[in-house]
């Protein structure tokens, strides 16, 4: 983006589509069907993960010797939206939201809602894996190792938040939890030290997963203390974050805003009962005719774009269904791809093993017919 392109985002983003006299480059309100209502409310994925790149791809596909696609974030790249992003848009809705009540954050909570459930259930996915993958450990052992991932973490995290107070000037509090760092690293060696103990050294070696519960990156035992950080201090970590926050914050609200919303659009509907009424009172008086049928119209008009709205949601939960069918038949045709290697290689096994038994009986046939023929010379 150029500077020019620079100085006209900022201006479109304090004084909306109207500034010169300009229109908006979509040639449509904020009000549309087609603009992102999240996006109105700094809050739309598409926006807070874009240009996100997962550093544990690299990793992970060593870590399991998998293809690329099976690693969980090459989904983080969302790309665009399929609905409207304008800053301009957003100024004039801040400016109209003043004078006007919308509800947008309901649409946005239900937006947000959708994502997270999507992105939890790929989560689950990605457990599921890790469990057929790796090696099952006894729950004496899981639990020491867990105990080694959760101090890791804490570290990963604290390391995060020190590096960015140190940025912003904040040098004690950086300083204070570097000391509370080092107070856990001596946890995590005593740690490390109890799951060494309690498995062989060719296990240990295996770099062990779990998935974060809030982006479902993949983190291993063995990880140092800068990739946590790394991670943990990360775009698409702190990406997750925002968004399951924001999530959190408008669920708090959502039914009493829903019940404002309600007796909102009963309030206007009230009103504009009461102004038809008045206009055919008055068009009666004057010898008037053709109100009721304008206002017949009207409702005609207001009907059909009600109807083609409800088409419209119909369709976008339409297509939301089919790309959910078509991740779950991916997944499940990469299980069973996976399954039937598995199967390939056993049988490969047991052929081997049937071939060596046979030769080792014809080895031993051949030696005592020899045999017996020496006997009988």
């Amino acid at each position: 983006m150029t500077a020019h392109d620079q100085m006209r985002a900022m201006l479109d983003q304090l004084m909306g589509t109207g500034r010169n006299g300009e229109n908006n480059k979509f040639q449509v309100k904020y009000s549309d069907p087609k603009v992102c209502k999240s996006f109105l409310l700094a809050c739309c994925p598409h926006e807070i993960l874009s240009s996100t790149v997962c550093a544990d791809c690299s990793f992970i596909a060593i870590a399991l010797s998998c293809q690329a696609e099976r690693c969980c974030h090459s989904r983080m790249d969302l790309g665009e939206c399929p609905q409207i992003h304008d800053l301009a848009l957003r100024a004039d809705y801040e400016a109209a939201q003043k004078k006007k009540d919308h509800f947008y954050d309901i649409d946005a909570m239900e937006h947000l809602q959708n994502f997270i459930a999507d992105c939890d259930r790929r989560t689950e996915q990605a457990k599921q894996r890790l469990a057929e993958t790796q090696e099952e450990l006894s729950a004496e052992v899981a639990a020491k190792a867990n105990n080694v991932h959760v101090l890791a973490e804490e570290i990963g995290k604290k390391l995060a938040k020190a590096e960015q107070l140190g940025e912003e000037g904040f040098v004690e509090e950086s300083m204070k939890l570097m000391g509370e760092i080092d107070e856990l690293r001596k946890k995590k060696n005593e740690a490390e030290q109890e799951y060494r103990n309690s498995m062989p050294a060719s296990s240990y070696q295996q770099q062990k997963l779990r998935v974060c519960e809030v982006c479902s990156a993949y983190l291993g035992i063995h990880d140092n203390d800068r990739r946590l950080a790394d991670h943990f201090g990360g775009k698409l970590h702190l990406g997750f974050i925002k968004i399951r926050e924001k999530l959190a914050e408008l669920q708090k609200t959502v039914e009493e805003r829903r019940k404002e919303k309600r007796e909102s659009l009963l309030d206007r509907r009230r009103d504009r009962d009461r102004d038809d009424r008045d206009r055919d009172r008055d068009g009666r008086r004057g010898g008037g005719l053709g109100y009721r049928d304008k206002d017949r119209d009207r409702d005609r008009e207001r009907d059909r774009d009600r109807d083609r709205d409800r088409d419209r949601d119909r369709d976008r939960d339409r297509d939301r269904d089919r790309d959910r069918d078509r991740e779950r038949d991916r997944d499940r045709e990469r299980r069973d791809r996976d399954r039937r290697k598995s199967r390939s290689r056993s049988r490969s096994r047991g052929k081997r093993s049937k071939r060596s038994r046979s030769s080792s009986r014809s080895r031993r046939s051949r030696s005592r017919r020899s045999g017996s023929n020496d006997r009988k010379r």
